[in-house]
């Protein structure tokens, strides 16, 4: 008969005989794994179903025919390439080998909803709009309802937008592309089986009408889709296709371009996966702090116990094997439930998703080995490195310690602790500083940052001593005996009060550094519109590409022309090689940029900029070590390189961006034409309601887009930090919970080794509602002491990150007192809130067992 090993036996005794103990230690590992495991397992099954929605929308296409000719800008992917001419489509379709080749027409196209509004406005996906492809097996989109267009102003809908935008088979309604388009809704189609491709809206026309809205001339497609003869294969008619092909156009295989169209899909998914795994590892790094002060409380209360089996014989080894056994178990049980309440979190997430918005496409669950192996792991070594330093500690139990009295806690008045994490903090503090405040380096600064940690959970004992006493006096004075009984027990263990303080620190300080980088980016973008819009309305809409569906370039001059306005100006977008990197450039009338658009100092004249002239940004041009008279070579998607002189050179960018190029200069590299913002000058006594009352008339009658005083455009140009705010904030509630968890458990188990003190007090005449505040003001305080240390570090981390992201200089670090003012009062009230069960449970002891408890 085999025993099992000392270690084994004394783990699993102590699990046994101290279950509720570890009950904390269980739900942090918990719900860590779950958020990691449903991370990656989300991750994976939305990557499979994009895969598999874009490969069953694009089986029958075998090669795809297209311009070789891209500009890519940064963040803008795939890049914009120039169209072919649909005359090839012909020619493709004579090679062997050939079943039948179409011309694809696409560009962008902004549907209006029954509501009058535009379906997915804002900074939602792009709207897509393209000719029906009459092959069922080259078309993407199947029809699920009505009939494909047969004539002009008839469309085809992807059903997704038809939710969207409450639309049925033979309603009237209007595309923006961006001339306002009437059509009728003749058809209702989806996207390999889905409602459509993620959030995006698609729009099918006739093939005419395609061209004659979608392109900058008739004859023109983005691209020719082929269909390959039985037993060809994709390379073998890639191959015969090429020879036929000019010059400046490419043949792709089908499978190649159903790579890159995912791509799209797979780098916000990535992103998107990325940060959730971020904000899972700010989670698990507030649970090992959590988990690191259970174990060091429950090593600390066995160290008779532990005392009591070195006299019988236990080895350091044993003592330290027995702990380590206790923190594995509890990490893999967690763990266990973690992976399965992971994977009903992906499921639920997956089901969530369209009914918020984001309808993402269905399919399985994929569960991949790394989602079901990482999570454990990370758990595993999470508990076990929170429980190592407490293992070692109880394994140096001497054994005459049984008889010794608990030792008592003296970290808090250490004078090598101070001095060690003084020094750490100023060398943080000064790396974190000087990476902001010098030449930017973010490097720099998240070093500093992470020494400025490090020093803070060194000093946390002595700044807990400090901050309890600071913050104690006050509940002392209004609480009387119950509060000064609050802060002596928060004082008790400066150590133990720093550890739980610390995890709640680490997550109110994560919601501080957001809170402030986002004011501070709202500020930002705030004061660069007011300072560089002269104008008095703006109108705008939301677009993607260079050029979309954005405004019509003929409102501009239909705004110009009416009597209360002086001046409007249209700010279009194309793009172009610059000296052999991609730029986006601002197309409009440069001339009449300096009336509505405050450029700064301007060298040289922005009026004779002409077909082959340039403006550009001071800085631009002092990297690119211009001067006016440079030349710069363009070269545009079409291929056709052409030399520019800078005849310009203005200071403010923050509207126009680094390039302006006039409308003379881009049309004959034009793709789709429209303006991203039409800003508008009001002639002199003109109020600013007639003003806006006129410019909406005007405007309605060019697809209705979105007209803003100059106040309201100023305060809308951040947005979108709001809704990722929110979706910050949601996801750091995890890291919250488990700190609060924290608390709780550590007032637990702090109670428990106070049973008969508590008793004591109960004898001598506490009420129970006495001792449920005196431990609810405990907790108030330790969170009072996270909270406050984690406001102050966020704080300065937050201004750090704006300073060290902020290679312009022209960022502005703003403090949001309203939303830090909320942060601190969640931040007390959940230390209340933890203490609740605690508290309870300490109120219900019975007094006569409570005092003769060893």
């Amino acid at each position: 008969m085999t025993t099992a090993p000392v270690p084994l036996l004394l783990g699993r005794s102590a699990l046994r005989g101290h279950k509720r103990r570890f009950f904390g230690t269980f739900l942090a590992v918990l719900l860590g794994v779950a958020f990691l495991s449903g991370t990656l397992v989300m991750g994976d099954t939305l990557r499979g179903s994009f895969d598999t929605m874009f490969g069953d929308a694009t089986r029958g296409t075998a090669a795809v025919v297209r311009s070789a000719d891209v500009v890519t800008v940064p963040g803008a992917g795939q890049g914009t390439r120039s169209p072919v001419s649909t005359s090839l489509a012909a020619a493709v379709e004579k090679v062997p080998g050939v079943a039948a080749a179409e011309p694809a027409v696409q560009g962008e196209g902004r549907l209006i909803g029954k509501d009058g509004k535009v379906v997915g406005a804002g900074q939602g996906p792009p709207s897509r709009a393209a000719n029906w492809i009459t092959d069922p097996q080259l078309n993407a989109y199947q029809l699920a309802e009505g009939h494909a267009p047969e004539a002009a102003g008839q469309a085809v809908i992807n059903r997704g937008a038809a939710k969207a935008g409450d639309l049925r088979i033979g309603d009237r309604t209007v595309l923006r592309t961006p001339d306002p388009v009437p059509v009728t809704v003749v058809g209702i189609a989806t996207f390999g089986g889905e409602d459509g491709m993620g959030q995006s809206t698609f729009t099918a026309l006739t093939r005419s009408d395609a061209e004659r809205y979608l392109g900058a001339e008739p004859g023109r497609a983005s691209s020719i889709l082929v269909r390959a003869a039985p037993d060809v294969s994709q390379q073998q008619l890639v191959d015969a296709l090429r020879p036929t092909l000019p010059d400046d156009v490419e043949a792709i295989t089908g499978d190649r371009y159903t790579e890159e169209s995912s791509a799209v899909a797979g780098g916000f998914l990535n992103l998107f996966t990325t940060l959730l795994l971020v904000f899972a590892g700010i989670a698990l790094l507030v649970a090992t702090f959590s988990l690191h002060n259970t174990f060091a409380i429950l090593v600390a209360q066995r160290t008779r116990e532990n005392a009591l089996l070195r006299v019988l014989g236990a080895s350091r080894r044993q003592l330290v094997g027995a702990t380590l056994v206790e923190a594995a178990v509890v990490a893999v049980v967690a763990g266990a439930v973690g992976l399965l309440a992971g994977i009903g979190i992906a499921a639920g997430l997956q089901a969530l998703f369209p009914a918020i918005g984001f309808p993402f496409p269905g399919g399985p669950l994929v569960i991949s080995a790394l989602s079901m192996t990482l999570p454990v792991a990370v758990g595993e070594l999470v508990c076990l490195g929170s429980a190592l330093l407490p293992a070692v500690r109880a394994g140096r139990t001497a054994p005459l310690a049984a008889l010794r009295d608990a030792a008592v806690d003296t970290s808090g008045d250490s004078r090598r602790r101070t001095l060690s994490g003084a020094v750490m903090g100023a060398a943080g503090i000064a790396l974190t500083a000087l990476g902001a405040a010098g030449t930017p380096n973010v490097l720099l600064t998240g070093a500093g940052a992470l020494l400025t940690l490090i020093a803070l959970v060194v000093l946390g004992p002595v700044a807990a001593t400090l901050a309890v006493r600071v913050l104690g006096r006050p509940i002392a004075g209004l609480r009387g005996v119950t509060g000064a009984l609050a802060q002596r027990n928060a004082l008790r263990s400066p150590k133990r009060t720093a550890a739980t303080a610390t995890a709640l620190m680490i997550g109110v300080a994560v919601v501080c550094l957001f809170t402030v980088f986002g004011a501070s980016l709202k500020a930002t973008a705030d004061r660069s519109v007011s300072q560089a819009f002269a104008g008095d309305i703006a109108v705008g809409t939301s677009s993607f590409g260079p050029g979309g569906s954005g405004i019509s370039p003929r409102l501009a001059p239909a705004l110009d022309r009416l009597p209360e306005v002086d001046a409007a100006v249209g700010l279009g977008k194309g793009v172009a090689e610059v000296d052999g990197g991609g730029r986006s450039l601002t197309v409009t009338d440069p001339g009449a940029l300096p009336e509505v658009l405050d450029l700064g100092a301007v060298q040289g004249s922005l009026n004779g900029l002409g077909a082959d002239g340039l403006a550009v940004a001071k800085e631009e041009a002092d990297k690119k070590g211009w001067r006016l008279g440079s030349t710069a070579e363009l070269t545009f998607t079409d291929g056709d390189r052409v030399p520019f002189t800078v005849r310009a050179v203005y200071e403010q960018p923050d509207l126009t961006g680094d390039y302006v190029i006039s409308r003379q200069a881009w049309q004959q590299h034009r793709v789709q034409d429209s303006d991203n913002l039409v800003a508008v000058a009001l002639a002199d006594g003109v109020t600013g309601a007639e003003g806006e009352a006129a410019v909406q008339h005007t405007a309605a009658a060019h697809g209705n887009p979105e007209v803003q005083t100059r106040d309201a455009y100023a305060a809308s140009a951040a947005n979108g930090v709001d809704t990722f705010l929110t979706l910050v904030y949601a996801l750091l509630a995890l890291a919250v919970l488990i700190a609060l968890l924290g608390i709780a458990n550590t007032l637990t188990l702090a109670l428990h080794e106070r049973t008969r003190e508590l008793g004591l007090l109960r004898a001598v005449g506490q009420t129970r509602s006495q001792l449920r505040a005196m431990v609810r003001w405990e907790s108030v305080l330790v969170a009072a002491f996270g909270t406050t240390g984690g406001l102050l570090l966020g704080g300065f981390l937050g201004w750090a990150l704006v300073r060290a992201s902020d290679s312009a200089g022209g960022s502005v670090f703003a403090v949001p007192p309203v939303q830090l003012t909320a942060v601190a009062l969640i931040g007390l009230a959940a230390g209340a809130v933890a203490a609740l069960r605690p508290a309870r449970r300490a109120a219900r002891l019975d007094v006569l067992r409570a005092v003769a408890t060893e």
